[in-house]
């Protein structure tokens, strides 16, 4: 009976932590879109790397509560923490929605007022997404019992994640249609209403499911070392750092590229139409994340980390290039994913190898965590705090790309991304080997 018991309650568990990746993904991918408004306002004048702001600081709150979250989670456990992580959301959407609405007509330091509110707000969800994630990765390897089957559940997990980071983009392109400089951020309020129900119901619903804590059987703790005396986990926190660049990079410069309106730079689209197609392109691209994450929950039990990431990356560099060097001029049909179905959308073949790269990300953030959390025992979530912190690099990233496309092109800007999976690349093939397995972390 006790046995019956148990397994219920790592599914519910399990069931949970799926649902909460989901949040994660569209307070996350809330930010690009939303930033093609802001890129159009008086004073931000149509730039990208302004317009990726949100984005940066989004991101830029790992770097602040990564470790704390994870002290946290030690602290008070996996529930509470999760319960925190949604409150403090809810704010920071709430936050946001008050940017269209507070501050409007003045400038501060040559910028709209508002814009600082925006920015305060993708901050404090930042927070939130950080707090969610210190706690969601950790739990689904442990109940996998690590390993293989660890891998399996985190990408299981990360399914739902793409599904909400597909839906995302769409729906505020779809609410925003053609963007201009009478576009206002209040017109994406629809976006945040909803995300603010979510974050209550979460919260309310999360209240009330138990959730045991896996590996705190013992009432203290005692780090006697840290996850930084091993060589894997060190490499594994740089690729984490330059691998939430990518999958972010990829298509939020994408979105920025198709939605230009700017002749010489952007995609040459008709404008009328050009932010609602750049809306399902990039759209695209997470439902093609998925689709890989979706197939990678049924191989991961088979198919070890370091043989996906390996294939994965290579196959990304590849594609990456080819977009760099494909034509602007050369359009393709491409089917873009609508929410409902399909449709057929004119587009650069750059943009359709862009989003084929959807399919090669989907597998490296459960790879690149399983691999750097490998035989880290006791000091998973110590580890898993410091992940955090690393996944400012889903700001930093985007943001130095971004500048390098306001001062050249944006296929120029994908060199950084290129960069980025070469060490990827050798992180799978030789840094994520453990040479210190006689640590004891028992």
């Amino acid at each position: 009976m006790d046995s019956t018991n148990k397994q219920n309650g790592n599914v519910v568990a399990i069931i949970t932590m799926i649902f909460l990746f989901g949040m994660i993904s569209f307070v996350t991918n809330l930010a690009a879109p939303i930033g093609v408004i802001w890129k159009q306002q008086p004073g931000i004048e149509g730039s990208n790397a302004l317009g990726m702001m949100g984005n940066m600081m989004n991101f830029l709150a790992y770097l602040f509560m990564g470790i704390p979250a994870g002290k946290l989670l030690t602290k008070i456990g996996y529930k509470k923490t999760a319960l925190a992580a949604i409150g403090i959301g809810f704010f920071g959407v709430l936050i946001q929605y008050l940017s269209g609405t507070l501050g409007l007509g003045s400038q501060l330091f040559g910028l709209p007022t508002n814009f600082y509110i925006y920015l305060l707000g993708a901050f404090v969800a930042g927070f939130s997404v950080c707090m969610l994630n210190t706690v969601v990765n950790p739990m689904l390897t442990l109940l996998g019992g690590g390993g293989k089957k660890g891998n399996q559940f985190v990408q299981i997990g990360g399914t739902f994640n793409s599904l909400m980071g597909t839906l995302t983009p769409m729906l505020v392109g779809a609410l925003i249609g053609s963007v201009t400089k009478n576009t206002v951020i209040a017109d994406v309020n629809p976006v945040l209403f909803i995300a603010m129900g979510v974050f209550v119901v979460a919260f309310v619903l999360l209240s009330f499911i138990p959730i045991t804590d896996p590996q705190l059987q013992s009432e203290h703790i005692v780090f006697e070392s840290s996850p930084w005396a091993f060589r894997h986990f060190v490499f594994g926190v740089i690729s984490i750092f330059l691998y939430v660049g990518v999958e972010v990079g990829i298509p939020g410069t994408l979105n920025f590229f198709l939605s230009d309106p700017d002749p010489t730079k952007g995609a040459q689209m008709d404008p009328a139409t050009a932010a609602t197609i750049a809306g399902f392109v990039a759209g695209t691209y997470w439902f093609l994340m998925l689709i890989g994450r979706f197939i990678s929950s049924f191989i991961s039990g088979k198919v070890s980390s370091k043989v996906q990431l390996t294939v994965a990356s290579t196959l990304a560099i590849v594609l990456i290039l080819g977009a760099i060097a494909a034509p602007i001029a050369t359009k393709v049909s491409m089917p873009v994913f609508t929410g409902a179905g399909f449709s057929m959308a004119q587009v650069p073949m750059t943009a359709l190898l862009l989003v084929l790269c959807g399919l090669c990300t989907s597998v490296m953030w459960g790879s690149i965590f399983n691999l750097a959390v490998e035989g880290l025992g006791k000091y998973t979530a110590m580890a898993s705090g410091t992940f955090m912190m690393m996944v400012v690099g889903g700001g930093v990233l985007p943001l130095f790309q971004n500048w390098i496309a306001d001062v050249t092109t944006y296929k120029a800007s994908y060199g950084v991304i290129v960069i980025a999976l070469a060490f990827i690349l050798f992180y799978a093939a030789v840094g994520s080997k453990n040479v210190n397995k006689n640590i004891k972390v028992d």
